[in-house]
Parts: C-alpha cells; sequence; structure tokens
C-alpha cells in the first residue's frame, strides 16, 4: 500500500501530462489558424487594459465614465497624431540614410581591421583578421537584405494592415466600454477561487509589467537619443528610438545598445567606444537607480524563466509572444504559487478594475 501511495502521483501526473501536451498542441493549432484575429485580439486587450487606468483616474475625480473615456482616448488619438506628424518622418529619413551610409560603414570596418592586423603583424603578433571582417560585411549584408524585404513587403501589405490597425481601434474602444461584463462573464466559467486567482494574477501582472517596461524604455530612448546628440553620432534619433523599443523587453535594450555601438564602431572606433561607455553608464543608472523604484520585484521570476519565457514566446507567437511572454509567465507562476496554499484566502482586497 505504501509503493501505491508512493507510486500514485507519478502515475497521476503520467496520465494528465500527455493530456496537457495535447490540448496545448490543438490549442496553439486553433491559435494559428485564427491568424490575425487573435493578434488583434490580445493587442485590443493590453490596450484597453492600459487606457482603463487613466480613466479610472477621471472617474476618482468625479468625472463620469463616458466623458473619461472620451477624454483619455482623445488625448491618446493627438499623441499619437503628432508623433507620427513630427517623428515618423524624421525617423524613415534617418532609416533611408543609414541604408545609404551602411555599405561605406563596412567597407570602414573592413579598412579598420585590416589596419589592426597590419600593425599586429608588425609587432610579431599572430592576429588574422582579414576571415572576420569577410564574415561580418557578409552577416550584416544577409541582414539588411532581411530587413528590405521585410519593409518592402510590409508596404505592399499596407492596406491590410490598415485594416488590422482599424479593427484593433475600434475593437479597443468596445472594451474599453464593454470589457468588465465581458471578462466578468468569460471568468465565470472557472471555479470560484481559480477564476478569482487568474483575474487578480493577470491583472497585477500585466499593468505593473508593462507600465514599468513603457515608462523605463521611455527614460532610456531619451537619455540615449540626447547622449547621441551630444556625442555627434550620426541618426541619433533613430538609434535612440530602437534602444527604447528594444527595452520594452528584458535585456532588449543591452542588445540594442551593443549592436548600435558595433555598427558605429565600423565607421569610427574611438566614437563607438564612447558610445558603448556611455551607453554602459546610462543603462546602469537606469538598472540598479529608476528600474527598481518603477518596477521593483513585480514579475517575481528567476532571470533564467524569464529568458526561457521570451524564447518561448517568440517559438509560439512571433513579435507578440516576445511582448506578452514574461507577464504570462509571471501570472503562471502566481497562481500556482496560490493554489499551494489552500488555507490562503482567495480573494486579495483591491478595488475591483476591468481585467485582461
Amino acid at each position: 500500500m505504501r509503493i501505491a501511495g508512493q507510486l500514485a502521483p507519478w502515475l497521476t501526473w503520467g496520465l494528465v501530462l500527455p493530456l496537457v501536451v495535447l490540448n496545448g498542441w490543438l490549442l496553439l493549432t486553433a491559435v494559428k489558424y485564427l491568424q490575425p484575429l487573435v493578434n488583434i485580439l490580445v493587442i485590443a486587450t493590453v490596450l484597453s487594459f492600459l487606457l482603463d487606468y487613466p480613466i479610472k483616474l477621471l472617474q476618482s475625480w468625479g468625472i463620469r465614465r463616458s466623458w473619461a473615456v472620451l477624454g483619455v482616448l482623445l488625448v491618446a488619438l493627438s499623441g499619437v497624431t503628432v508623433a507620427a506628424i513630427t517623428l515618423v518622418p524624421v525617423v524613415l529619413k534617418q532609416f533611408n540614410e543609414f541604408i545609404i551610409r551602411l555599405p561605406n560603414w563596412l567597407a570602414s570596418g573592413s579598412a579598420q581591421l585590416e589596419t589592426l592586423e597590419t600593425w599586429a603583424q608588425a609587432h610579431h603578433i599572430d592576429l588574422d583578421l582579414s576571415g572576420l571582417a569577410e564574415q561580418l560585411t557578409t552577416t550584416i549584408s544577409r541582414q539588411l537584405k532581411t530587413l528590405t524585404t521585410q519593409v518592402l513587403g510590409l508596404a505592399v501589405d499596407t492596406v491590410s494592415w490598415a485594416v488590422d490597425v482599424l479593427v484593433t481601434l475600434v475593437l479597443t474602444l468596445y472594451l474599453v466600454l464593454f470589457g468588465e461584463r465581458l471578462w466578468t462573464g468569460l471568468f465565470s466559467w472557472f471555479p470560484a477561487r481559480l477564476g478569482t486567482l487568474i483575474r487578480q494574477s493577470l491583472h497585477r501582472n500585466f499593468y505593473n509589467y508593462f507600465l514599468g517596461q513603457a515608462t523605463i524604455a521611455v527614460i532610456l530612448g531619451t537619455l540615449m537619443t540626447l547622449a547621441f546628440v551630444l556625442l555627434q553620432v550620426p541618426l541619433a534619433l533613430l538609434f535612440g528610438l530602437i534602444i527604447g523599443l528594444a527595452s520594452l523587453v528584458p535585456f532588449g535594450g543591452a542588445v540594442a545598445i551593443i549592436g548600435i555601438s558595433l555598427l558605429i564602431t565600423l565607421q569610427n572606433a574611438w566614437l563607438g567606444l564612447k558610445v558603448f561607455a556611455t551607453a554602459l553608464i546610462l543603462g546602469q543608472m537606469n538598472e540598479h537607480l529608476i528600474a527598481p523604484r518603477i518596477l521593483g520585484n513585480v514579475i517575481g521570476l528567476n532571470p533564467v524563466w524569464i529568458v526561457l519565457s521570451l524564447l518561448l514566446g517568440t517559438k509560439l507567437a512571433g513579435l507578440l509572444g516576445l511582448l506578452i511572454a514574461v507577464p504570462v509567465a509571471g501570472s503562471i507562476k502566481s497562481v500556482a504559487e496560490r493554489l499551494r496554499q489552500p488555507s490562503s484566502p482567495a480573494v486579495e482586497p483591491q478595488r475591483t478594475e476591468v481585467m485582461v
């Protein structure tokens, strides 16, 4: 009997695990079949979820919800319009200039490597950099061709993309207005305690993660753009925007900083070193002074699990999976920890808010 009692949990997991894997595979198949509708729904849900907070803030000031919704939407659309009019043309111009300059930067980088190899040979140092220069040029050229193809494909699919954006905006509006009843109805299908745990966990992780990452991305992108301007780095706005957008994903800012520093080093090694040193200092300030005050330990995931969740999210859902992988993983961890504590209260004291 003791052996049977010890084996029962293993036998249970042996039966449950294949069912979980099968159901997961069926779910992923259905998601791929329903694309891009699933992406539109997820993006609209996240947008409506974030927009609901300033709406509730205005409501706390005594403003009716309908007027609060109208005011927040007008401010959001105005901000997007101003950015589209002022920033987008400059960024597109700098991107086009980057495409033009890149061949010269590659040639300059190869010349610097050849100069370094000549100096090493003169000092009897065995250093072969010719193969590295050729490999670097080939890799960057291949990536540039891929990026150009993707941009051209985006231009061809502009009509379809515009329709998707319009549908996303309309769905966001409806979720802002009627999302509370929708999510309440959906979560009512779960057992009471489980539904409450999932709703609270998604609420906390998505809000803290996206608001915190967006704030950090804006701060780091702005600081890097100003630093690039002071250092007279070419295409300062484009590079600062890339770093800011990459910072929306954990470790993305660091990867972008290293890549941009290497690109600038191809043109001017000394300038590239200054850029890397400045970015390193600003990145450390952001990581140790700004980020802890904004994010704290909102997700509570080990860095190893963060990396694994990012890789898995990218594999399953591409860019969208990369963006939502960490809050989803944090939510799963929170629910699992709470379910392991049957004596803990099912409902945490907090005000009712629109849930994702």
